[in-house]
């Protein structure tokens, strides 16, 4: 059997909250507002992603339930081989993967976004062609290029580098919100009327809220980060569900204020039907003139920094505890020889991106909107084996007697269920589009590609060492039948 290689503990709680933070508060905060407004109305929209901050909350209580119990590498991919065994892991693993990725590269097209607003004489240099009515320039893919390996050199130099450099611009990001909603809110030409109706009249109100709770596993995915970096925690474990908590609560004030900020500058119905680039850049053009465009984008940038990062950081991780336990190539498994940190992934991750800024941003949000399915995957999947760990009534195979924690996890299981349904069932509020059903598609054929390609090597991994890649340990995690097959039928926890 093989060393396992491990990370070393280098995380602080900041460091790790900021991760969860900066990884949900996107570029999605800045540049979607008007588009939510216009599905929900804006009091629809900040009821729809506060339900959505609730149930990631339910949800929540299953990672920090496994992150106590394993802080290793990997995230919902060990728990989805804790709870269903080897090949399960290899689906939640794959599809986990696109979606980090796909979100690293939007970050790194909203940065091209932001150029066209505010340096337009810059980024568009160079028109090369156009795709889906988008026209792709030499200068935004010199951009988004540009941020990818930035981000990759600070990932690969070290944890601390990229640890430190997340708290920082996460307490930068929150103090610009705030002080931009209330320069908003204080502005002579903004008004609270403006806010109404509060809900959009065309719908019933419930139907609004639904289309944009059904957005929440992509709107907070980032507090998933926290598992994949539990290895290098340099704190307990049991910390790990209240920083989840915190940085939940504090990305729903965030995305909140800034639909609140965008609404207050004029009748949002109008700002809605004038079908904007970007509204929010619009109206606080418009309202603080040139400090406001300053603010928003010092903002903006932060929010996209922390994106880029704490994916990288997520990314990198997965990708390593793949290679760890054989699902990957080795060279995943391999660190960096001066620096310690998993560089294959991070190269990996940069690499594919760069790809990105090439098909314009109209194609990367039908691919990014696909990748939302694969993160509403690995919730269920986590939920779900946080329920196998629990019994309602009496201790059974080494579980834990907790009714309160079972239903709890069973309810954040249903709930995955359900935003994928939101996603996947034609006619729901937030159906996923032809063309992000077809980039599903092609992404689920090469997966099952590669799995017949590795099934055999994988499989005849035994799974005590399986156990030990995984989770660190040659402790019996559930009984193996005599096939080998993925079934655990029960799963020892301490009280």
């Amino acid at each position: 059997m093989e060393e396992r290689v491990q990370l070393e503990k280098t995380f602080k709680p900041q460091w790790v909250w900021a991760i969860a933070l900066g990884s949900a508060i996107g570029w999605g905060a800045f540049i979607l507002p008007t588009e939510w407004m216009g599905k929900a109305g804006p009091i629809g929209a900040v009821i729809g992603l506060t339900i959505g901050a609730l149930l990631m909350m339910v949800i929540a209580v299953s990672y920090g339930v496994l992150i106590e119990k394993y802080p290793v590498s990997g995230g919902e991919f060990a728990y989805a081989y804790i709870g269903f065994g080897r090949n399960h892991a290899f689906i939640c693993g794959w599809f986990l993967t696109l979606g980090y990725i796909c979100i690293v590269a939007l970050n790194a097209s909203a940065l091209a976004l932001l150029g066209k607003f505010m340096l337009p004489s810059l980024t568009n240099i160079g028109l090369l062609y156009e795709i889906g009515g988008w026209q792709v320039y030499l200068g935004e893919v010199a951009i988004a290029t540009a941020a990818l390996l930035i981000f990759a050199y600070f990932n690969i130099k070290g944890a601390s580098i990229s640890g430190k450099l997340q708290y920082i611009f996460c307490i930068i990001l929150v103090a610009g919100v705030f002080l931009l909603t209330l320069s908003m809110l204080l502005s002579q030409s903004s008004d609270l009327s403006n806010l109404q109706p509060f809900f959009k009249p065309e719908i019933p109100a419930l139907t609004g809220i639904i289309a944009i709770i059904a957005i929440a596993p992509w709107a907070y995915v980032g507090f998933d980060n926290i598992p994949q970096a539990a290895e290098e925690f340099n704190f307990p474990p049991k910390k790990a569900f209240m920083l989840i908590i915190y940085s939940l609560i504090v990305a729903c004030i965030l995305y909140s204020f800034m639909i609140i900020a965008t609404a207050v500058a004029m009748p949002w119905q109008n700002l809605v039907a004038g079908k904007p680039i970007w509204g929010t850049g619009d109206v606080i053009s418009d309202t603080l003139g040139a400090f406001g465009v300053l603010l928003l984008a010092i903002s903006l940038c932060m929010g996209v920094f922390t994106g880029l990062n704490g994916f990288y950081v997520s990314s990198s991780r997965l990708l390593f505890a793949m290679g760890r336990a054989k699902v990957v190539p080795k060279v995943f498994s391999r660190l960096h020889p001066k620096h310690g940190t998993p560089y294959a992934g991070v190269l990996f991750t940069c690499a594919v991106c760069l790809f990105a800024p090439w098909f314009g941003r109209p194609v990367l949000l039908w691919i990014v909107d696909m990748s939302a399915t694969g993160v509403t995957i690995a919730y269920f999947y986590t939920c779900f084996t946080a329920y196998k760990l629990f019994s309602w009534t009496e201790a059974a195979d080494g579980k834990m007697v907790s009714p309160g924690k079972k239903l709890v996890a069973l309810i954040g299981a249903l709930s995955g269920l359900s935003f994928l349904g939101l996603l996947l069932i034609p006619g729901s509020p937030s159906a996923l589009g032809a063309p992000s059903l077809i980039a599903l598609l092609v992404w689920t054929v090469l997966g099952l590609a590669f799995y017949l390609y590795k099934r055999k090597e994988y499989n005849q991994i035994p799974k005590s060492t399986l156990d030990y890649y995984i989770l660190g340990s040659t402790e019996t995690i559930g009984k193996e039948d005599k096939t080998d097959t993925d079934t655990q039928v029960s799963i020892k926890i301490d009280a």
